[in-house]
């Protein structure tokens, strides 16, 4: 009985999670503009989509935005995490407090704080100043991403390499990184999916010319949200699916290696 109502109370939590998304899917393939209504199957929305100049560029700039800030974040967040493994006492402390603030900051206040540094520096707000905030905010997940796989690294093993003759470079690339891979890459993930979903800090850092999807699909409100952008949000969610299972086979394998 414990496991029947175990169950129901898990289906329950996904059908809350998940619900909503199915029911964008399933209005994706309405023949009608309302959402309200079921009127028949239809892909012309999917059709749209692909002659929508507007949602395209939106869905460009959020990729390629996303790809860049991922790239630059894990690498920052990697070698910033390694730094922090291995200081002492009160500055590791210190430093961790620091990194916590970007995470616990509300979302408003590290997009005012980002445009009012922009403004003082007289940056032109556009592609740059969104690249720059989007790389600010996804850092310190990356950092506490890869922190537990570096606790989790027998310690003496980089010690151990270069007593052998590896350089710390060399140390670097074939002992610690090896070892906090999986981290690396549910960092880079996670950097990824905040990118792609954040509307707060774009809306602030954007300028004129360039919008990334949460945006356009912000300014497309006012006047209604074109039903493409239930298909572009089915694609997106089919794709990062896929990327999940894909990403979840490879860290089993690379733990099994």
């Amino acid at each position: 009985m414990k496991n029947f109502f175990r169950k129901f109370y898990l289906a329950l939590v996904f059908i809350f999670l998940y619900g909503p998304i199915a029911v964008l899917m399933l209005f994706s393939f309405n023949d009608s503009r309302l959402k309200g209504s079921w009127v028949g199957f239809t892909l012309k929305w999917y059709r749209e989509l692909l002659q929508n100049e507007e949602i395209l560029s939106a869905f460009k700039n959020t990729i390629l935005i996303a790809v860049l800030a991922t790239i630059i974040a894990t690498i920052l967040g990697t070698i910033a995490a390694i730094g922090i493994y291995y200081l002492k006492g009160y500055k590791k402390s210190l430093i961790l407090n620091v990194n916590y603030l970007p995470v616990l900051n509300p979302d408003i206040v590290t997009a005012v704080s980002l445009m009012v540094i922009f403004n003082l520096f007289n940056f032109e707000f556009g592609f740059f100043t969104l690249l720059l905030s989007h790389i600010t905010f996804t850092t310190p997940y990356v950092i506490l991403t890869v922190l537990p796989k570096l606790s989790q690294m027998n310690k003496y093993l980089p010690e151990a390499a270069m007593d052998l003759g590896a350089t710390p470079w060399y140390t670097l690339r074939k002992v610690i990184l090896p070892e906090i891979r999986t981290g690396i890459f549910s960092g880079s993930l996670l950097a990824f999916t905040l990118s792609i979903d954040d509307f707060v800090i774009s809306f602030f850092t954007t300028g004129h010319g360039v919008s990334n999807l949460s945006v356009t699909v912000y300014s497309m409100a006012k006047k209604g949200v074109n039903p493409a952008i239930n298909a572009l949000s089915t694609i997106m969610f089919l794709v990062m699916v896929i990327l999940l299972v894909i990403l979840h086979k490879r860290t089993t394998l690379l733990e099994e290696l």
